[in-house]
């Protein structure tokens, strides 16, 4: 990542650590984010949980209106990504 946008990055996840209950989030993330934007970030989620429980794509497509495109990119990141979805879906 450029230097300079990681350095924008930082500030934003200090911002989102000092979130402390479920409240917080969602008013910080309803101010920060476009209503599409929260939609697609919770879309993701939703596939990747449904790609670690074995679903196929047109499941996946068919229950949460993700695209394939989505569903393969975020298949992606489950498998050679830092593993952010995965820590993310061990706490649930």
């Amino acid at each position: 990542m450029e230097k300079f946008l990681l350095k924008r990055a930082d500030c934003f996840f200090e911002a989102v650590l000092k979130l402390k209950t479920k409240e917080d989030c969602e008013k910080f993330f309803e101010d920060v984010c476009t209503m599409k934007e929260l939609q697609d970030l919770t879309q993701r989620l939703e596939v990747a949980a449904m790609l670690q429980k074995g679903l196929n794509y047109r499941e996946i497509s068919e229950k949460t209106g993700a695209s394939t495109a989505t569903i393969c990119r975020v298949n992606k990141c489950l498998q050679y990504g830092r593993g952010g979805y995965a820590s993310v879906l061990a706490k649930e």
